[in-house]
C-alpha cells in the first residue's frame, strides 16, 4: 500500500523520464494533459489563441524544468494544472496591462476582479473535470438537465440517499473552487 506522501507511480516514472530527457515522456505526457491545460488556459484568456501559446508554454515548461516538480507536493496533474494557471494568469494580467492607462487605479482593480473571475472558474473547472466520475455524473445531471435528486437517482441507477451523498459531496468539491487560497495545483512550479 502507498504511503500519503508516496505520488501515483506513473507519476513517479513520468517524473524520471522527463528528467532523463526522454523525448517520448514528453508526448506521452502531451497526450494525457494537453487537452486539460488547453480548456484551463481557454477558461482564464477567453481566446483560443492565447490558450494555444500557453499550452505550448506550458510543454515547454515542463519539458525544460522537469525538476521544479516535486512529486511530495502532489499529483502531476495537479502540478500541470498549476504550472497552466500560472502562466495563463499572467499572461491575461500582461495583456490586460499593457492596454490600461498609465495611473488608472480603478482599471488595475478591474483588472485584478477579472483574474480572481478567471482563476476561480479555471479552479472550477479542474476540479469538476478532476472528480470521481460518479460524482461528476451526478452533478451534469442536476446542473444541466435539471433534475432533482430523485430523478437524479432514477437516472443513475442509486438510491436517493446515495444520490444526495454524490451531490453534496460534488457540490462541496465545487464550493472549494471559491476558497481564497492556492489555485489548482500547488506552490513552486514556476
Amino acid at each position: 500500500m502507498a504511503t500519503k506522501d508516496a505520488p501515483p507511480r506513473w507519476d513517479r516514472k513520468m517524473h524520471q523520464r522527463l528528467a532523463r530527457g526522454e523525448a517520448a515522456a514528453l508526448g506521452e505526457l502531451y497526450d494525457r494533459f494537453a487537452s486539460l491545460v488547453h480548456s484551463l488556459a481557454h477558461r482564464v484568456l477567453g481566446d483560443e489563441k492565447a490558450a494555444d501559446t500557453v499550452t505550448r508554454e506550458v510543454f515547454t515548461h515542463v519539458w525544460e524544468h522537469p525538476e521544479s516538480y516535486d512529486p511530495k507536493q502532489g499529483p502531476l496533474r495537479s502540478w500541470v494544472a498549476g504550472v497552466t494557471h500560472r502562466l495563463a494568469v499572467q499572461r491575461l494580467r500582461d495583456s490586460e496591462t499593457a492596454a490600461l492607462p498609465r495611473g488608472s487605479g480603478a482599471a488595475a482593480e478591474e483588472l485584478e476582479r477579472k483574474v480572481r473571475r478567471a482563476s476561480v472558474a479555471a479552479r472550477a473547472d479542474f476540479i469538476v473535470h478532476s472528480m470521481p466520475a460518479p460524482l461528476r455524473a451526478a452533478l451534469e445531471l442536476a446542473y444541466f438537465q435539471r433534475r432533482d435528486y430523485r430523478q437524479t437517482a432514477a437516472d443513475l441507477g442509486v438510491t436517493e440517499d446515495e444520490a444526495r451523498r454524490r451531490l453534496r459531496l460534488g457540490l462541496q468539491l465545487l464550493a472549494t473552487a471559491y476558497d481564497a487560497g492556492a489555485p489548482p495545483g500547488h506552490g513552486g512550479a514556476v
